[in-house]
């Protein structure tokens, strides 16, 4: 599929969607931008910018949810104007998606709101590409429905995304066969290596997670087969003001990237096996 000025899929090298969770400044945008962009360029590895300039699903409505909209747009158009890195943001039933989508290259669904059929449908609406992620609460093979749902609009720029199951109280889990079954969907497959380790409520008023597992369940699902990954990271993960316990620190991602595209070049080198089985 061609998504955006690269092509992806199950046959092409992974891209990298990657930022803060939350837009907390215009200085953290642009550093972690230019960081990122840095990186990827090195690497060969064609990059997403996201980060959300308001985040609805908290957990605690004293938590903070990011700039709001308009400052929020105002710096993702600094970072993709002077930073030339593609970006992405996620947005909510109540967004004004024109005024977003005249802004950013790609649009991001949240995994509670994946069987909001009015709200998918209006997203893909707009006409860029959307990222829409697996609701924690369904089975992979739910998706094909999710995205006939999106095709309908006739929008085909459609990427899946799975950031874990529910199992149990504050706690996900990864099946990596769904990785592959999610493939049925015809859509590019990507996974969230950072919201996978997150625990949903699990410091009370703020979700925990489990920032040392991100390189493992990485490293696992780029063996399975995926056409992408998906990462938050900041610079001091233990003082980011959304998602810090699950995210990965920024001076590590080059590393873990490295060792993802040697796993990647390995697992599509000889095509996969379980197609044939």
């Amino acid at each position: 599929m061609k998504l955006l000025d690269f092509e992806a899929g199950i046959d092409q090298p992974f891209f990298l969607i990657a930022g803060p969770c939350v837009i907390e400044s215009e200085a953290l945008a642009m550093e972690t931008a230019i960081y990122l962009v840095k990186v990827t360029s090195d690497l060969g590895i064609n990059f997403i910018y996201k980060s959300s300039y308001d985040k609805a699903n908290r957990t605690s409505a004293n938590s903070f949810r990011g700039l709001g909209l308009e400052q929020g747009l105002r710096i993702l158009q600094k970072v993709k104007d002077e930073v030339g890195v593609p970006v992405l943001t996620d947005v909510h039933e109540d967004t004004l998606l024109d005024e977003v989508a005249s802004v950013v290259d790609m649009m991001q669904t949240p995994a509670f709101l994946v069987r909001q059929t009015n709200f998918i449908q209006n997203v893909c609406k707009q006409g860029l590409p959307v990222n829409i992620k697996k609701g924690q609460f369904q089975a992979p093979w739910d998706m094909n429905n999710v995205v006939e749902k999106a095709h309908a609009t006739g929008n085909q720029q459609i990427i899946v995304c799975d950031r874990g199951t529910s199992f149990g109280y504050n706690t996900l889990v990864s099946d990596m066969r769904g990785l592959a079954s999610m493939r049925s969907t015809n859509c590019p497959v990507v996974f969230d290596a950072t919201h996978s380790v997150q625990q949903p409520g699990g410091q009370g008023t703020t979700s925990g997670g489990q920032r040392e597992m991100v390189p493992v369940l990485a490293r696992a699902a780029v063996a399975v087969g995926i056409s992408g990954i998906f990462m938050e990271t900041h610079p001091n993960p233990e003082n980011a003001k959304s998602d810090g316990p699950n995210s990965m620190p920024i001076d590590k991602i080059e590393e873990l990237l490295k060792t993802l595209q040697e796993l990647d070049n390995i697992t599509k080198k000889n095509g996969f096996l379980e197609n044939s089985l």
